[in-house]
């Protein structure tokens, strides 16, 4: 049994892909900040769901990737060596802005609790 399934490869594949695309050939500012964080694939690879974090604003770089998604999905189908080339659908991953708002409030209950951690003597 192989360890990941053929939608997993594919998605890693479209993700590598994307990445070189984002670098070296899309100009638009408003994806100049992304990071593609991973690619989700359907069972029938017909539908790639892409997750992207953003430094600047998520809704800018929702907008950039509307209108460059023609030019992204030619030069994926270029790239890779795929029977079909699937539907792609971009999506902003907030995993990033809720771990750093987690880390905000742990820093902060850690602060509020002080610092002094005495271990108990129940041996």
């Amino acid at each position: 049994m192989k360890p990941y399934t053929r939608s997993e490869r594919v998605g890693g594949l479209i993700q590598s892909a994307l990445f070189e695309i984002l670098l070296k050939s899309i100009k638009d500012p408003r994806l100049d900040p992304v990071t593609i964080t991973g690619v989700r694939m359907t069972k029938d690879l017909k539908l790639a769901r892409v997750y992207f974090a953003s430094s600047g604003n998520p809704q800018e770089a929702a907008a950039g990737f509307k209108k460059a998604h023609g030019f992204i999905k030619k030069a994926l189908a270029r790239e890779l060596d795929l029977r079909y080339m699937p539907e792609l659908e971009f999506f902003y991953d907030e995993s990033i802005d809720y771990a750093m708002h987690m880390t905000t409030v742990l820093k902060q209950i850690k602060k509020e609790n002080g610092t002094d951690h005495r271990p108990t003597d129940k041996e």
